[in-house]
């Protein structure tokens, strides 16, 4: 199944950082920020999820749900939410199935290495669970900010 901006969104259920399932489409009535991450307590994802951590309260106030999405254990997520504050819920990917659902989980080249990964991208889902807009590809400096920014500007 492709993902294609104006359709659906793949659903999924993972485990959460707080022990309960989420599912996808559960979220229905509320707009969502989907995140893909690689790794917990990395600079670039801790910059990112603190970012998200900073503008919270602003997408709440747009009905909008912050979800981020690695392949890292619950227990380092715990770890990570509780090192940096966070205010959202961090699910587990460990087989990396919506990763690739999203089309996220890629090659990647690391000094001379070649190993599967996330490609950290973004996802904003709408209140009746199509996706609205992704970001591939993401570069961490200023990406939160254009993503309250679209909710704000095509979904508030």
């Amino acid at each position: 199944m492709a993902i294609e901006l104006g359709k659906q969104a793949p659903d999924f259920e993972l485990l959460a950082s707080n022990g309960e399932k989420v599912k996808l489409s559960d979220l229905k009535g509320e707009n969502v920020v989907l995140y893909f991450y690689p790794k917990d307590m990395t600079p670039g994802c801790t910059t990112q999820a603190c970012d998200f951590r900073d503008l919270h309260n602003d997408f709440a106030q747009l009905n909008c749900t912050i979800i981020g999405i690695s392949p890292d254990p619950i227990g380092k997520h715990e770890k990570f939410i509780e090192k940096y504050n966070l205010p959202f819920l961090l699910l587990f990917d460990e087989d990396h199935h919506v990763s690739e659902l999203y089309e996220v989980w890629k090659l990647k080249k690391n000094f001379g290495k070649e190993y599967m990964g996330i490609e950290r991208s973004t996802f904003v889902i709408d209140k009746e669970g199509k996706l609205a807009k992704e970001w591939r590809k993401v570069k961490v400096k200023g990406h939160v900010e254009e993503a309250l920014q679209y909710v704000k500007e095509n979904l508030a």
